[in-house]
Parts: structure tokens; sequence; C-alpha cells
């Protein structure tokens, strides 16, 4: 770890603050001060899921490597059966600390139920399968130690349809839609070294229209005089350098850029998939004497994302979306990006394909995708990954870990919606049961009212109520049927009640629709027939499943109906092989071919 001085240690953001080959964990909230713990720890299989078992009494009888899941190739065990619970070790040497410095230990993802220990002692426990946590481990490290040992209890009953686990297995081997599952860690750990009071929480928002820069701090350990200095600035050109005083352990502050109204300016700082600029953000924390304890590189970008009648806008003007459904699996390390290159190339794909965005479907996808679909310029729906049993329990799982999401990646620009609820998993009689209507309609409010910036899809796919935009799933296979069902742009509400793709009604009540954007926001779903694999239809030949492809794009693009749609889907995935890629990224037909049909050339 290295250690940071002052002024000196706010350096540009543009830098990747890579650790070997790796970037950051967390690239939009980056320290250079960190040290990775990815890499080999000692693992055990814990059958009964005892996590209030004594971590000493743990046979450590097997390796691997985090953070890849024990199901998958990565981590060396590629185990295929049930795994209740296990157990993770390994050691660190502790850095040296400063004065009124202190260790924070970071894990991005941990599923579903973690409890950690360092040196025997407990240190912090969380729950949720997707999203992050950390704890300050400084009280726990041994002064006389050489090495200090940290322990994981990791406990996910695979049986349990009444927590978040997106598109995870329920039965021992992967069928139809349903892959293989991810227990334990499975993104990056490591340690940040801060000062006695430091960054704890940061979000970023961009008003358009006031050309303005919103700016939430939280301050942990908050002391008396602290200030909060922010440059923000892109390249060597500097748009706001401002101090400010922390409040009861926060800053919140709108910082006005230059605007001179002219257009020309304006664009060369509007973030698009053609023009995905980023504005770097430097912060330091600094004390009462001008001190400074902590020291964090971050980004942001002036974006904005909306409903504007039947369309969908970005930075005020429409925007047609183009968008491919993304289960983020790849072959060798499940959920896990293998590494940071791959990460890249999905992004960097999908826009070869002709797509100007993704449904990151089923899961909350590792921070480094984001930070790729912010750099080169990537629209992203991101999707709460579904639970299976309604339950009072179930919901309030749900909840809280969306509000745990929302709160990770509410500042990343690619981010242009959110989407709670897909098909009425978790909540399947929502006709009929006033329970399951009212679990859609709070999921639909609570995320508006945790960022009001952006659309939320209540339920996508039929049975809309509370929706931002109306999102219809239909997998005919047929061009011309899609054609003939989608074809009334004047009466809209008269297709709405009468169409029942997937046999369910669309609306739930007439008034669920009040003008907005419609989008195909799942169609196609070719495969190409094989023994094994699993397709909404399939064709025998890749020149087969190009012309269908064709055909139906075209249909898409012919119906002014639709403000957006979103293919399924972008690769293959176990069983699953109804992409537009093969698993390993190899496209089925040329990557023109695709652009040309995706963006509606003819």
């Amino acid at each position: 770890m290295t250690q940071s001085r002052g002024k000196a240690a706010a350096k540009s953001s543009s830098r990747s603050a890579r650790q070997g080959n790796r970037l950051h964990p967390d690239p939009q909230r980056r320290r250079d001060d960190w040290l990775s713990l990815d890499g080999q720890w000692q693992f055990a299989i814990d059958a009964r899921a005892t996590a209030a078992a004594n971590p000493d009494l743990v046979k450590w009888n097997k390796r691997i490597t985090v953070p890849f899941s024990p199901e998958t190739i990565a981590s060396g065990l590629e185990i295929s059966g049930f795994i209740p619970a296990c157990w993770y070790r390994r050691t660190f040497k502790a850095p040296r600390l400063g004065r009124g410095q202190r260790l924070i230990l970071r894990f991005g993802a941990v599923d579903y139920q973690a409890t950690v220990w360092l040196n025997g002692r407990l240190v912090t426990m969380h729950q949720g399968g997707y999203t992050p946590f950390d704890c300050d481990i400084t009280d726990a490290i041994d002064p006389k130690a050489a090495e200090q040992t940290v322990v994981v209890h990791a406990e996910d009953d695979p049986a349990d349809l009444a927590k978040p686990r997106g598109k995870q297995d329920w039965q021992e081997q992967p069928h139809s839609i349903w892959y293989v599952r991810t227990t334990g860690i499975w993104q990056s750990v490591y340690l940040e070294r801060v000062g006695s009071s430091w960054l704890q929480e940061l979000n970023w928002t961009a008003s358009v229209e006031r050309f303005e820069i919103g700016l939430v701090a939280h301050i942990a350990e908050p002391a008396d005089g602290l200030r909060l200095r922010v440059h923000l600035h892109v390249g060597p050109k500097t748009l706001s350098r401002d101090e400010y005083a922390v409040i009861s352990g926060e800053v919140r502050r709108g910082i006005a850029l230059s605007d001179p109204g002219i257009d020309d300016y304006r664009n060369e700082l509007l973030w698009s998939p053609e023009h995905p600029v980023l504005i770097t953000a430097d912060l330091e924390l600094c004390d009462s004497s001008g001190r400074v304890l902590d020291a964090v590189h971050s980004y942001t970008a002036m974006r904005s994302a909306g409903v504007l009648g039947d369309r969908f806008v970005l930075n005020g003007r429409p925007r047609y979306l183009r968008l491919v459904l993304d289960q983020g699996y790849w072959p060798e390390s499940g959920l896990t990006p293998p590494d940071d290159e791959a990460a890249r190339r999905d992004v960097e794909l999908t826009k070869a394909m002709g797509f100007n965005g993704v449904r990151a479907h089923q899961r909350i996808a590792d921070p480094r995708y984001l930070y790729f679909a912010d750099l080169l310029g990537l629209l992203v729906w991101e999707e709460m990954p579904s639970v299976y049993r309604f339950s009072p329990q179930s919901v309030m799982r749900l909840a809280g870990e969306w509000s745990q999401a929302i709160a990770r990646d509410r500042s990343h620009p690619s981010v242009i919606a959110w989407v709670p609820m897909n098909e009425s998993w978790g909540v399947p009689d929502l006709p009929t049961n006033d329970s399951h209507r009212e679990t859609v309609r709070a999921m639909y409010h609570l995320t508006r009212a945790l960022d009001a910036t952006r659309p939320v899809i209540g339920n996508d796919g039929w049975e809309m109520d509370e929706t931002d935009i109306i999102a219809i799933h239909d997998y005919d296979r047929s061009a011309e049927n899609l054609r003939q069902r989608y074809c009334d742009r004047y009466e809209p509400r008269r297709m709405l009640a009468l169409e029942r793709p997937g046999h369910r009604v669309l609306l739930l009540k007439d008034e669920a629709y009040r003008g907005q954007p419609i989008m195909l926001t799942e169609f196609g779903g070719i495969a190409l027939s094989q023994e094994g694999t699993w397709g909404y239809s399939q064709e025998d030949s890749p020149e087969a499943l190009a012309n269908h492809y064709r055909q139906l794009l075209a249909a898409v693009h012919d119906l002014p109906v639709f403000s957006g749609f979103c293919y399924t889907q972008f690769a293959d995935t176990y069983q699953e092989a109804n992409g537009l890629l093969y698993a390993d990224r190899r496209p089925k037909f040329p990557l023109e071919e695709i652009h040309a049909a995706t963006v509606g050339e003819r």
C-alpha cells in the first residue's frame, strides 16, 4: 500500500489506479492507498451451514482463487453440487498505520449471508448476495503478529427461493433459463487505508437544465473543522475547484458549471454513447489545519435520462434505444469477469453489434463493467435479481438489497433506467392478489424515492401498473406476427388492452397507460440447434439464424409505436444458447451483418 501525502495524493483520476494488471475494484471511488486480497485462500465446505461454529475448528482441506465462486473453473474447484455454506481463510501483512489512520476491509459481493472474523474477533455481518459491504478492522489488528488472519463464512441456502437470486438455479443441474449457482465470495476483497475521518459515501447527480453537478458526500467519524476540497476537470481543463465545510458529517452541494448557452459548448461536455466524456473528480478531506485525511479519485458526467411523452430522452433529446439482454456470465468464471479486459471487451462487442445499450438482466453488474460502460459510452438498464417465492421476508430482502444496489450505482452515467421487478417473478398472482400488486407498486415508488433522475420500469414484461415505460416481452418467432400485433401506433391503449404475449395481460388496469414510451424489451431468443441447448426458437445453421435475425429486427424497426427494443440475447449462457455470440464471445455470423440489422440498415 502507498502512503497518501496531501495534495500529491489527489492526482488525476483518469489514471486506472491499477494494482498489477487489475483495476481498482470500485473505479468510481478509488484510493491510491489500497491492497488487493484476491488470490489464493484456504477453503472448506460447510455442509451443515453452521455460521455460529468456531472458525478455529474448521478443517481447511481445499484452496480457492478469490474472487471466483467455487462453482467456476476459474476458482480452481468447479464444484457442481449444492453448497449450503462455505468457509474462507487467508493471512495478510497489515500495513503500517500513521497517526489516526484506519484500515478498512471491503468486499465487493458475497452470496448470500456473510460473517467475517479478523484474528478470531467478529468484525461484521452482511446479508445480500449482490451488494458491497465493509468494516473498520483497525481495532482487531494484532500489533504483535507478523500476519493477520481473516476468516469469512458464507451461507447460501440453494433451496431458498425467498431471497434475491436472479438466474441461480435451485435444481442441482442448470435447466431451461436457469444457470449455475454463485456461492460465497464472487467480487474482489481488498484493504484501504484512510485517515481518522474518511469519505464513506459519495453520490453524483447532474442537471443538464441547470448545467450543474450535484454532490453528496457522507463522512465517517467526522470531527470539528473538516473541509472537503473538490476539483472537477476534463483533462487539463478545470471546470470547478471548490472547498466546502463538512456540516453534520456530510457535504451537499450543487456545483454550477460555466454555461455560455452555446450548443457547441454544451454538446462538448454532454455524455452520450457517441461522446462519452467523463468529468474527473479529485476529492480531498482535510482537517482544520489543512492536513489531508483522505483522498479519493472519482468521476461524473453531465447527462440526463428521462421520459418525454411517448419517447425516452437522453440529455433532453429523443433517443431510440437498441438494447441487448446481457446475462453477464462467462464460461470459466460465472458472474465474475475473468479479468478487466473481458469486461471491456463485452462493452466493445455490444457496441460493435450496433446496440447502444444493454439490459443487465437479473444481476447487479461488477463495478468494473459499469466503469467501461461509462468510459466507452454504453447505456445500461440495471435490474434487481428476483426472488421466486412471495412472503413478507422476501419483500424485505428485496427492498433492502435493491436500496443498496441503487446507492452503489446511481452515480454511473451509463445507468439510465432501474428495473426492480421482472415478469412477475416473486409476485406470480399480480392480477388477483393485493399484496403482490402492492409489492410492485412499493418497489416502483421506493426506487423513485431513492433516485428520481431516471425512469423506473415497475414490472418488465407484462402485468404492468406503476411504470415509466411500457416494457413488453414477446417471443413470437414470426416477424409478420409482430408487425400485425403492434402496427397501430394511433391506438396504443387498445393494442395494450387486447394483446396477451406470454398469455399475460400487459396492463393490470387501463389507466396504467398514461402515454408512456412503449418498448419491446424481450424478443427473439433464437438458438442454433444442437443437442442439450435451449432457446425460444431454433435455427439449424448460422445462415438461417442471420436471416431470422434480420427479419425480426426489420419488423421491429418498422413499428413506430416502439421507442426502443431489447433483443434476447448477447451471448450463449450455459445451456441457453440463444445468443448472437457463442459463450466464448465468437459471433455466430459476421459482426458487420449483426450491426447492419441491429441499426436497421436495409
